[in-house]
């Protein structure tokens, strides 16, 4: 048999279940017409009688009493599947850097002040952000938090707002030069190393630590590849002259023995752009809600450093 019609199906048990032709093309929005031809191709497809015509409308035969409840499983499974993919009625897909990222934090928290949100938190495990940007053009998910540097390679169909400032801090174990400080400037940590073991060439942190370096003479080290958060953790506590950078609302866990020291950057404060990319025209309803709450967040304190890609561009912009 041929595969069959899903609106034949659906005028087959709307008729079904109120009896009458007329009404089914009521509630369908189609005419009487149309609802007899789509049952009568159906009745074709199956070589049976579906009905009988009578006074009073239309009756199921005994092959319709067989039919009509796998009819309506197959329906109502359409319908179901529609609404998935539907925006407002699946969950909204928000893609993060990783689950302990800011941004993650962040979302983490605005879902808690909104319990009832159905949000969908999601990792693409991308490095270039144009990738990250080319999902949300196709719809795999409905925003994510990446920075294209160059707006000119931003699909023309999407649009990237600022999100919220990450600051940073110092991450160093009890025994490095700066492990009883409680603030430290960029200015001091000229001459430390900082290890950011594997940076991702053609990622925007990549771009953000080349800057960085560059503007206060850092030495940001870069080798070997990265082995998880928790090889990083047990070398800065063991080292006395390795550092790293992470962001203030980056969240690490750490065994207690490690006595590891978060220290805010001042003098500038380091401040790590957050953008949104999601489509120009058409996004989730429920982004809405999301950018409120970015925009309620508050801003570093000034002065602060941002790279040069951001600098000039106006919060919500």
């Amino acid at each position: 048999m041929t595969a069959v019609d899903t609106e034949a199906l659906r005028s087959f048990v709307r008729a079904a279940e109120l009896g009458q032709l007329q009404h089914a093309a009521d509630e369908l929005g189609v005419t009487q017409q149309a609802v007899s031809k789509r049952i009568a191709t159906l009745e074709r497809e199956l070589a049976v009688r579906l009905f009988t015509r009578t006074a009073r409308g239309v009756e199921l035969t005994v092959d319709g009493q067989a039919f009509l409840p796998h009819a309506r499983g197959i329906v109502s499974g359409v319908e179901r599947a529609v609404a998935a993919v539907r925006p407002g009625s699946r969950a909204l897909r928000i893609d993060v850097l990783g689950l302990r990222s800011a941004q993650a934090v962040v979302l983490h928290d605005y879902w808690r002040s909104h319990p009832g949100t159905d949000l969908d938190v999601v990792t693409l495990r991308v490095n270039d952000p144009r990738q990250a940007a080319a999902a949300v053009e196709a719809g795999d998910v409905d925003a994510s938090f990446r920075t294209v540097t160059d707006p000119a390679r931003l699909p023309r169909g999407l649009r990237m707002i600022h999100a919220f400032d990450s600051p940073s801090e110092l991450l160093v174990g009890p025994k490095h030069p700066l492990a009883s400080a409680r603030t430290v400037t960029p200015a001091q940590l000229s001459g430390h190393r900082i290890w950011v073991p594997g940076i991702a060439p053609r990622s925007e942190w990549s771009e953000f630590y080349d800057q960085l370096a560059t503007e206060f003479d850092l030495r940001v080290d870069a080798a070997g590849p990265h082995f998880g958060d928790e090889v990083l953790l047990d070398t800065l506590a063991e080292s006395a002259d390795v550092a790293t950078l992470v962001g203030s609302r980056d969240r690490y866990i750490w065994p207690t023995n490690h006595d590891l020291r978060r220290i805010p950057l001042v003098d500038p404060v380091i401040a790590y752009p957050l953008a949104l990319i999601l489509p120009a025209t058409g996004p989730h309803p429920g982004l809405r809600a999301v950018i409120t709450h970015l925009e309620s967040l508050p801003r570093v304190p000034e002065p602060a450093w941002r790279p040069a890609w951001w600098v000039g561009r106006r919060r919500g912009s």
